[in-house]
């Protein structure tokens, strides 16, 4: 607890100091948002809520101080609604289960966050301008400077600092500079996949009946985060599928059935070009618990050679318990005709997309660059996502000179992304006007709190920077946000290349942003 208060308290008074001739009043200029405008997500049952409850303030109390606009928009209680409904999905420390298919009617309600705080300074939608000027661009590289020049970051490095609210570049060394980006790559994919499908667009998995043959088809419907767990929490159930399918064939009288699987929403190799990798299972239409062999939900792990096989013979399993006989299951393709029995669908996409970037996962990531290509009229593979994923980021306008995309995951050493892209991507997700990509910047892991950046910053800015990680051997990335001293919301990427030492260059990275938060 010593830890979160020395975090909090220092912002929060810095964060006051700056904002409060600017808010009174303001409440009278909230703006509320029609209900239901995003799903309402359960609280996963963690032990290190009270962690994100303590990081989330600080961020939140600066940005509610410096870029209210970046947030909004406010209900008239001074909260941000999105935020209200996505809260629960948010603190979790990473993980498998932080959100809902919005159809779990005895699901805890959601988790509280920053309400009466925010109530307290008062909420709006235009933009509040901080006592202090943005940090000195020439200041600004006198500290980082230094500090990116460390030994530990190998050879060629770029680097980029930007204004969130003005959309101005503080710092940039080399921002031009197309590198590997590593995992960084997800901030594209999920802003390219927000943009071409929407944050409450989902992903449905259905069983389908064909009428002459009476043959069973499970139809994948490329949800990667389909889950066989006994308790889903919220996130679309097999088990569910197979008891409403058993009611269904019950009802007419059908107790054998021939089983088939059908993935065909999905084309090209399932095998990423890198190979067997514990990092990410073959890509299929149909997977469930993202072919994990142990029962995790995160991280690398062996994956079964055959994801859809897996997931039909558990589906198989589950409705011989509901007393259903079926044959071994095999692949097909439902037709036209097939009656459609039963369906669950995952959690809107804002939740998969936090979710992806919290954790970086892998399987969501790929599956996501696949729904992009088939939302563009491009083939669902490695090559038509990724050709999807930059027809999206240069339909915003972003600067695409150098980039290269090669996957969704960044798992792929030939992608390529420059400072100056990845700073523009979490500028455009802060852009009021276009909420629907607000997820990119709640979905980003919190220092020192949750996801991949759990165990860092726990001696720096944690709670105030939020970062998606990038590594691969001899590449260091980092990109995100962080709320400076005077509560200015700035964008940040640090890319490095020839690194040896994984550890340091980590070190180096987090000093960076660490300087940012003053």
């Amino acid at each position: 607890m010593e830890r979160i208060a020395n975090a909090v308290r220092p912002r929060l008074a810095s964060a006051v100091t700056a904002a409060g001739p600017r808010l009174a009043g303001l409440a009278r200029a909230a703006v509320r948002v029609r209900p239901g405008h995003l799903p309402r997500l359960p609280r996963p049952r963690t032990g290190r809520t009270w962690q994100y409850t303590a990081g989330a303030a600080t961020a939140g109390l600066a940005l509610a101080a410096g870029v209210v606009t970046v947030a909004g928009p406010w209900d008239a209680s001074g909260q941000r609604t999105a935020e209200r409904d996505r809260a629960a999905a948010l603190e979790r420390s990473g993980g498998a289960d932080h959100g809902r298919s919005g159809t779990d009617a005895g699901a805890p309600r959601p988790a509280p966050s920053a309400a009466p705080v925010l109530a307290g300074l008062g909420g709006t939608t235009s933009a509040v301008g901080t006592k202090k000027a943005a940090p000195d661009p020439e200041a600004l590289s006198g500290v980082l400077g230094p500090l990116l020049d460390a030994p530990a970051l190998g050879g060629p490095r770029s680097a980029a600092v930007v204004d969130v609210t003005t959309g101005a570049r503080l710092y940039g060394a080399d921002a031009g500079r197309a590198l590997i980006p590593a995992s960084t790559t997800k901030i594209a994919t999920a802003v390219a996949a927000l943009s071409a499908l929407g944050p409450d667009h989902r992903l449905t998995t259905r069983t389908a009946l064909e009428p002459d043959t009476r043959e069973l088809v499970l139809v994948g419907g490329g949800d990667p985060t389909l889950t066989a767990h006994t308790r889903p929490d919220g996130w679309a159930g097999l088990r569910a599928l197979a008891a409403d399918t058993a009611g269904a064939l019950d009802r007419r009288g059908i107790h054998e059935i021939t089983l088939s699987y059908d993935t065909t929403l999905f084309t090209g190799p399932a095998l990423h070009p890198i190979g067997v990798n514990d990092n990410l299972a073959p890509v299929s239409a149909l997977t469930v618990d993202e072919g994990r062999t142990d029962g995790s939900d995160r991280g690398p792990v062996t994956r079964v050679a055959d994801p859809a096989a897996d997931a039909a013979a558990r589906f198989a399993g589950f409705l011989k318990d509901a007393g259903i006989t079926t044959t071994s299951p095999g692949p097909s393709k439902a037709s036209t005709r097939a009656e459609t029995l039963a369906t669950v669908s995952s959690p809107p996409l804002s939740a998969l997309v936090e979710r992806m970037l919290t954790n970086s996962d892998n399987d969501i990531a790929e599956a996501l660059a696949r729904h992009t290509a088939l939302a563009g009229g491009q083939p669902a593979s490695f090559d038509g996502g990724a050709e999807a994923i930059a027809t999206q980021l240069r339909k915003l306008g972003l600067p695409m000179a150098g980039a290269a995309f090669h996957d969704g995951s960044g798992l792929d050493r030939d992608d390529r992304l420059t400072a100056d892209l990845l700073t523009a991507l979490l500028v455009k997700a802060g852009d009021p006007h276009r909420p629907g990509l607000r997820p990119v910047l709640t979905g980003l892991p919190v220092a020192g709190f949750t996801g991949t950046l759990s165990t860092r910053y726990t001696d720096g800015a944690a709670g105030v920077v939020r970062a998606k990680t990038g590594t691969l051997t001899g590449v260091n990335t980092l990109a995100g946000t962080v709320v400076d001293k005077d509560g200015r919301l700035l964008a940040f990427a640090f890319l490095a290349s020839d690194t040896t030492d994984a550890v340091g260059a980590q070190a180096a990275l987090d000093k960076a942003a660490t300087a940012l938060a003053g």
